[in-house]
């Protein structure tokens, strides 16, 4: 693969985000969704493209006055995986929230996602609860919660 850039997503990438969406084991993004977060100020779309082609994003939501960002999905294509699509991803929605005055990132993951689980907690997450029955199919999820700190403000910018 070559280079990765990652950049906010615009109305002109919703056909390549639905696209991701289909190979996503469930609680899959609509159309009519995406195009209301890629329009709403309170949330923003990340994508990594790579040959042209968008082969990951990151969905991250905020609330006014609200000191945790939420990071509500994140996909990357099955042929990159591996690459560390995710962990940029991440860094540039950790990036974002900083700049939004957050001061931690969360998120909801499945308790039988064992790579993500891996991935969060590679990149400093932890893990604050277990809720029951949280997604459409009856699975469990884990909620997570990582700060995002100060000294890694170059970092995250990048």
């Amino acid at each position: 693969m070559r280079t990765v850039a990652y950049r906010r997503a615009t109305l002109r990438d919703l056909d390549a985000l639905l696209a991701l969406e289909r190979d996503f084991p469930g609680d899959r993004l609509s159309r009519r969704g995406f195009r209301h977060l890629l329009t709403n100020a309170n949330a923003e779309v990340y994508v990594g493209v790579a040959n042209d082609r968008v082969i990951g994003n990151a969905v991250v939501l905020y609330r006014n006055g609200a000191k945790c960002a939420r990071l509500y999905s994140i996909v990357v294509a099955s042929s990159a995986r591996g690459c560390g699509v995710a962990t940029a991803l991440i860094r540039a929605v950790e990036a974002a929230a900083r700049r939004r005055g957050a001061e931690r990132v969360c998120l909801e993951v499945r308790t039988d996602n064992a790579a993500a689980i891996r991935l969060y907690e590679k990149l400093g997450y932890r893990a604050t609860r277990r809720i029951k029955r949280y997604y459409d199919d009856g699975q469990d999820a884990l909620r997570f919660e990582g700060v995002v700190h100060a000294s890694r403000r170059a970092a995250l910018a990048a």
